[in-house]
């Protein structure tokens, strides 16, 4: 498991990295989000070893990380990295002759990444001839070639079509259940939600939310509930301690002061008619994250 534990850094007088603590851990996708100039590349480039903490430590398995550690990291930087005039394939088998393969292992396994990501019909090109997607898949198999124990990657999905999302997803979840810690940072929320196990949020260069997603979720949930019926659920509008939020027919959604409050909504709706769901409402990533940063 990587650990970063009371992470801290200034340039100047400027604190831009203030007690930043948290558990990457195997086998799990974490989101690490926040807005522009919240800390999430300065973090990440600390856990790397690119620039020095003034403060704080970052272990792995509860040791200290070593520069031979670091050789089992793998990054995606969000400025692209590659060789323009260098071939596609010939490129990662380099990158993997550098983590020690062989010559023919490491084109075996630079062709079989390659064509995992889409980009099978493309390995004799040169990069600079790639759309910026296909530079992205790039790379991702960049950092991916030499089967890293930690994975860091800084905005993978930016400049990705939706089917591209879900093939690089793919392979991040493929990575993670072989036992990786993956880190990666992304402004889109959605993708963000839908990917990852753990969250971290961070702004103005402190954690605000870290835990488990759905913990996370059900920590910051309020009580509200969808209601679908067969019957008019108009009778809602007058129901104390409730407050209707959105409604057509039998279909409402409703805040309720107190639990006691929803389980007699559900009471009701019950006697009324039937009932074809009733449950509470999570927030979205998006929301917890207006949430904690206000």
């Amino acid at each position: 498991m990587l650990q970063l534990r009371g992470i801290g850094k200034s340039y100047g007088g400027r604190r831009v990295l203030d007690d930043v603590s948290f558990d990457v851990r195997p086998g799990r996708l974490t989101g690490f989000v926040g807005g522009n100039g919240a800390g999430k590349t300065t973090t990440m480039r600390i856990v790397l070893g690119v620039l020095a903490g003034d403060a704080g430590t970052v272990t792995l398995d509860g040791a200290e990380v070593t520069a031979t550690d670091r050789r089992r990291f793998g990054y995606m930087p969000e400025e692209r990295g590659l060789y323009p005039k260098m071939k596609v394939h010939e490129h990662i088998t380099y990158l993997a002759r550098l983590h020690g393969f062989s010559k023919t292992d490491a084109s075996t396994r630079a062709r079989a990444l390659l064509e995992q990501l889409g980009l099978g019909e493309r390995l004799n090109d040169n990069v600079e001839t790639l759309s910026l997607g296909n530079q992205q898949r790039a790379q991702i198999a960049a950092a991916l070639v030499h089967d890293p124990q930690v994975l860091i990657l800084d905005e993978p999905f930016s400049g990705l079509d939706p089917l591209a999302v879900d093939v690089v997803a793919e392979v991040l979840q493929e990575r993670a259940a072989a036992g990786a810690a993956v880190l990666f940072s992304s402004h889109q929320l959605d993708v963000v939600e839908r990917l990852c196990d753990d969250l971290v949020i961070i702004a103005g260069g402190t954690i605000r939310a870290a835990g488990a997603r759905d913990a996370l979720r059900a920590q910051h949930s309020t009580r509200r509930f969808e209601l679908v019926s067969a019957g008019d659920a108009g009778w809602l509008r007058s129901e104390p301690g409730v407050e209707v939020l959105d409604f057509d027919g039998g279909y409402a959604v409703f805040d309720a002061d107190s639990d006691e409050t929803a389980q007699r909504v559900l009471r009701r709706a019950v006697a009324n008619g039937d009932v074809a769901s009733f449950a509470p409402q999570h927030p979205s990533l998006a929301q917890i994250f207006k949430e904690v940063i206000q």
